[in-house]
């Protein structure tokens, strides 16, 4: 009898340890059930490359979120992380080739600029008695704008050196998966090992207890905020290696990213339980859904959706499962790991796997349109925030579906670094031609070079790319149609006047050479004087919001330029009745709002760059590279000034 029992204990036990180990892991659970449901949705996911990419896709998020454990593990919350890993590595970029400092020190530099940043959120929630949000978002604002400040809102080429933290070991080993890996261990000896660790989870659980036992709670914080910072010191530096510049606007959105990731892998926000592997599980979660979805053709619309719901669904099972234990345990007639609690548990965890296959197969198969056969063609834009682009987009969705191509269209949503991401999943996934409208022109460069290497032919569409070689440019002369701008907004002022440049997105290259051809322009009409320049981000809100500004402190002003037709609208908006009238606003882009308002009069012009066309032209041309048939290496998408005289033809 004794010996039946025991194989049969043994025998159970053997059976049901995997049963165990998805039911106590919530987050371990959605994350094998994301990589099955990917698996059998798409055959180009689970391969050696594309399971690389997602370890490249998710290192610096998990880095980032690693330090953000620290911060959640001991009841806080920090803002500031994405913020403080692109000042990091702007000033390791800024003082390795600018202030001439050996590279070496310029890594020790970047660090203690973390470190620094950390110390001073921790010295603000414990000694100036701020909540850590008000005191990390405080911290958001400051490092973002020194950032830009020390750049000049430029990206700063990264010492090849450090550069190197971006690539392969052997060809294919990627470095920052084992900079990730060694950065979890670390996360793990410290919450495990150390002294900090276990203060951490004592005031996470009940800080007055902590105090009251003896911790040094205050200094104890200014530590655990230092922690985070020096781990998003390494995050940018790992982030800018890998698009071999220092980008001042990178890792915008990252700390919501990390936060998430730390409550997927099942931390609470309430403190006391957190750990590195389930992080980890947390980012690779992340990563694996837009890879995934980027595979599967979903709209990048929807692939907004589909993460928030999949993240939903991911904490809810974790949720249930730590809800079934904890009424497991206080039941009396049902102990933990009972028949009937594994049953109730494992139906909800069939529940939820269910459901999150649901969700993404059947978001991939509206979405997808794929067609057997035909040729796969991968576009990347730098956002679909923007009517230019989304002009852009239905152009070469028009080509690709009269030449019976499937296209796949990706939103970088203004982020090289993601953009970096979509750039790896085409080419893993083995389309026939890439196009590619950067966001950055020397960022986009190795994710370039990577097509390169896979004998991808890429096309450059309204910005060029550095340092790759691309089958073609198509695009629109912006530096040609900022000197349009300048002479259409000069002969309407007559060569005499003031005016105020609404300047677009610092850092990208449309805003760069936009503006370099105005200022160019104006050389040639002394009368004009430029009284401001303000960044209003290519956004609509952003230029009404400046526009306000700066007429109270310039209310003589005769003239605005902006970067592109949203900020020219929000001027517009922001000037009443003065636009058309006294003041001439002259525009970018020649979008359908522009036109409208410039046949109203109130935009006097726009530099018209056709972007439909851009897309259709820039379709076409993958096609013939994919096919081996020559293409010029610079197509001119003509510009042209649009006034009140000839919108008709545009309209």
């Amino acid at each position: 009898m004794a010996t039946e029992t025991l194989k049969s204990d043994t025998g159970a036990g053997g059976t049901s340890v995997i049963r165990r180990v998805l039911l106590d892991n919530g987050a371990l659970s959605a994350l094998v059930v994301l990589l099955v449901a990917m698996s059998l949705l798409s055959g180009d996911f689970l391969t050696t490359q594309n399971l690389l990419n997602v370890g490249v896709q998710a290192a610096v998020t998990a880095i980032l979120a690693f330090g953000v454990t620290f911060v959640i593990v001991s009841a806080g919350i920090d803002l500031s992380v994405g913020s403080v890993a692109a000042l990091s590595a702007t000033v390791l970029a800024w003082s390795a080739t600018s202030a001439g400092v050996p590279v070496v020190l310029a890594v020790l530099l970047a660090i203690v600029t973390g470190i620094a940043c950390g110390f001073v959120n921790g010295a603000l929630i414990s000694y100036g008695k701020l909540p850590p949000f008000i005191a990390t978002l405080a911290m958001l604002s400051i490092a973002r704008g020194l950032s830009l400040v020390i750049s000049q809102g430029s990206p700063i080429a990264f010492p090849d050196s450090v550069s190197r933290l971006g690539d392969t070991l052997g060809g294919w080993l990627p470095v920052p998966v084992l900079v990730m890996i060694a950065m979890g261990l670390l996360t793990a000896l410290i919450l495990g090992r150390t002294f900090i660790g276990r203060s951490m989870y004592a005031i996470g659980g009940n800080e007055e207890a902590a105090r009251l036992s003896g911790l040094r709670v205050k200094r104890q914080k200014i530590v655990i905020y230092a922690l985070s910072g020096l781990f998003a010191a390494v995050a940018g530096i790992v982030l800018a290696s890998r698009l071999v510049s220092a980008q001042p606007q990178a890792a915008q959105g990252y700390e919501l990213d990390a936060i998430a990731a730390v409550v997927i892998g099942g931390a609470s926000l309430a403190g006391g339980v957190g750990k590195a592997s389930g992080t980890l599980i947390g980012a690779l979660i992340l990563a694996v859904l837009r890879n995934g979805l980027n595979l599967l053709s979903v709209s990048a619309f929807w692939q907004q959706v589909v993460i928030g719901v999949v993240i939903a669904l991911a904490v809810l099972l974790d949720t249930l499962r730590r809800r079934a234990g904890s009424g497991a345990a206080s039941s009396a007639g049902t102990a933990p790991g009972a028949p009937g609690s594994g049953r109730r548990g494992a139906l909800r965890f069939a529940g939820a796997a269910l459901a999150v296959a649901v969700v993404v197969g059947g978001v991939s198969y509206l979405n997808s349109g794929s067609s057997g056969g035909a040729k796969k063609v991968g576009m990347s834009l730098s956002t679909l925030n923007n009517p230019f682009f989304v002009q852009m987009k239905e152009g070469a969705q028009a080509e690709a579906e009269k030449a019976g191509i499937d296209l796949t269209v990706t939103d970088a949503q203004n982020d090289a670094s993601q953009q970096a991401n979509q750039l790896q999943n085409f080419t893993s996934s083995g389309v026939s031609s890439i196009i590619v409208n950067p966001v950055d022109s020397d960022a986009v460069g190795p994710g370039v070079r990577s097509a390169n290497q896979a004998d991808i032919p890429v096309i450059a569409a309204d910005r060029g790319v550095n340092k790759a070689d691309t089958a073609t440019l198509v695009a629109s002369d912006n530096v040609a149609g900022g000197k349009l701008a300048a002479d259409a907004l000069a002969d309407r002022l007559g060569g005499k006047g003031s005016i105020v440049i609404l300047q677009g997105t610092a850092g990208t290259s449309a805003s760069r050479e936009r503006g370099a051809g105005f200022a160019e322009g104006l050389k040639a009409h002394p009368g004009i004087k430029v009284v401001a320049k303000q960044p209003a981000d290519f956004d609509r809100t952003k230029g009404l919001d400046v526009m306000t500004n700066l007429i109270q402190s310039h209310p003589d002003i005769t003239g605005v330029f902006a970067e592109n037709d949203e900020m020219a609208l929000g001027a517009v908006k922001a000037l009443g009745g003065k636009a058309g009238k006294s003041v001439s606003v002259v525009g970018f882009d020649g979008t359908p709002d522009g036109l409208k308002a410039v046949g109203a009069g109130t935009l006097y012009a726009s530099v018209a760059q056709q972007p439909s066309e851009l897309g259709r032209i820039a379709v076409r041309n993958a096609v013939k590279a994919a096919k081996g048939d020559t293409v010029e290496k610079t197509v001119k998408v003509p510009v042209k000034v649009v006034t009140r005289e000839n919108v008709a033809d545009f309209s």
